[in-house]
């Protein structure tokens, strides 16, 4: 079973139990997908469907911080139930000593020295973490590396 069928029969599941947020927030996820699927005229695979996946979580995280930043409390719960939701069909994020890891790998694989050679170290690093890490998180860990490479 694929990933697409895995959220129809989940979306299925929560009609029947009377679960309006799982349901609408599944449908949603699903109507993402098929968006995505038509812009791209074939069908998503799994890591597609995934991506997909990984900006709703990322626009709903943003949707809290803005929600608590303007007191609306009740929101920034919704936007969170939702989040918890479809966390469970994203893989595992990696930890940060994870992502310092393999950041130091990139950093001598790359050959970097200097913080000028963030590109060349991004570019190696990001297929390995792709939607298992923020960028902003992966992207501050290597301006660490690389400075510690250049004063190492």
């Amino acid at each position: 079973m694929n990933l697409t069928e895995r959220l129809q029969d989940d979306m299925t599941r929560a009609m029947r139990d009377g679960d309006a947020l799982r349901r609408d927030t599944l449908r949603m996820a699903i109507a993402a997908a098929q968006n995505a699927a038509k812009d791209k005229r074939a069908p998503l695979t799994d890591e597609e469907t995934l991506e997909v996946l990984g900006r709703e979580v990322k626009k709903r995280r943003e949707s809290v911080a803005a929600f608590e930043g303007a007191g609306r409390d009740d929101l920034a719960a919704k936007e969170q139930a939702e989040i918890e939701i479809l966390t469970p069909y994203l893989p595992e994020p990696l930890g940060e000593d994870e992502i310092r890891a393999l950041a130091r790998e990139a950093v001598a694989a790359s050959g970097a020295t200097s913080p000028r050679d963030m590109g060349r170290v991004m570019s190696q690093l990001m297929p390995k973490v792709k939607g298992r890490a923020d960028g902003k998180l992966v992207s501050a860990i290597v301006t660490e590396e690389l400075a510690r490479a250049a004063a190492g």
